[in-house]
């Protein structure tokens, strides 16, 4: 079921793309209202035939409206159902998105965009692989052999790009992965060895997996030039390698980006990290700062 839904979405866009552009770009406009709606059936219709019929019509519809004349420039920030990150150079922008089924398995979909200097639409489809990958820690793989996963931050690291992303995998058990994605002036390549420490030396990404009631912190620590995690153990000795068993023990690793490579660092210090909104709390230290009652003074 998963490999022809799959196959015929990717020829879909694939005849899409070879038909042309869409001339009038008012329409992306009415396009992305479908989406929204379209997204909306996706995550709460319960009937699971329909879920993946308006996915298939998803698809269709956004490959219409990134056909439109420099597309690249309109954010879709109405489709919020969908991951949409571009690179921090500006030179392309990844779509990524989950149907999630009724056995708690996932599939995944999403194809990266590049912003090109004379607005026609030029894209690699990504295409779920996930179930016919035998070893995806060791893997490099073409854009249509993907790992699936929905993308939250892009990483520049020389000529390549550090993804991290969200795997729902099973109905006990989550994933999240860092991989390396490179564009070349053909194709798309997701996975390179650029991991150092531990056993890891042959590893073409990360993956990193955990009990799915659990929550895990695996993100871009931009001061310190460092991906930062929760170390995972599992709750019991006696579960080691059940990675449905596995959560956050409140110890922290990271990976750090030096030379283009990823040097794995264990068991690092860590603070909260300074954000744009920590002016809006109160400082106890600044009484002086902080917001009037309103009552009057006793």
């Amino acid at each position: 079921m998963r490999r022809i839904h799959s196959t015929v979405l990717f020829a879909c866009v694939t005849v899409l793309y070879a038909n042309g552009q869409v001339d009038n770009r008012g329409e992306v406009h009415i396009l992305q209202d479908s989406l929204v709606k379209l997204g909306h059936i996706m995550y709460n219709e319960p009937s699971e035939p329909e879920r993946l019929k308006a996915n298939f019509t998803f698809v269709k519809t956004l490959v219409s409206a990134l056909q439109t004349p420099h597309s690249y420039s309109f954010p879709f920030d109405s489709v919020d159902m969908v991951s949409i990150l571009k690179s921090p150079d500006d030179k392309f922008r990844i779509f990524s998105w989950h149907i999630q089924l009724n056995d708690g398995s996932f599939l995944y979909y999403g194809t990266i965009q590049l912003n090109t200097t004379d607005g026609r639409l030029k894209m690699y489809p990504l295409l779920d692989k996930t179930y016919e990958m035998k070893a995806p820690e060791m893997a490099i793989t073409a854009s249509s052999e993907w790992y699936g996963a929905q993308y939250y931050r892009i990483i520049p690291l020389g000529n390549d790009y550090v993804l991290l992303g969200w795997k729902g995998y099973t109905p006990n058990m989550t994933q999240k992965v860092i991989e390396v994605l490179h564009i070349g002036s053909d194709s798309a390549r997701l996975g390179k060895s650029i991991f150092e420490g531990g056993d890891t030396g042959q590893n073409t990404r990360m993956i990193y997996r955990y009990n799915r009631q659990a929550s895990m912190h695996l993100d871009y620590d931009t001061l310190e030039h460092r991906i930062v995690m929760d170390h995972l153990a599992p709750a019991d000795v006696r579960y080691k390698e059940q990675y449905e068993q596995y959560g956050p023990d409140m110890t922290y690793d990271a990976w750090k980006l030096e030379k283009g490579r990823l040097v794995l660092v264990s068991d690092i210090p860590l603070m909260n990290l300074p954000d744009s909104k920590d002016e809006q709390y109160n400082d106890p230290r600044k009484p002086s700062n902080h917001p009037k009652s309103g009552l009057p003074p006793q």
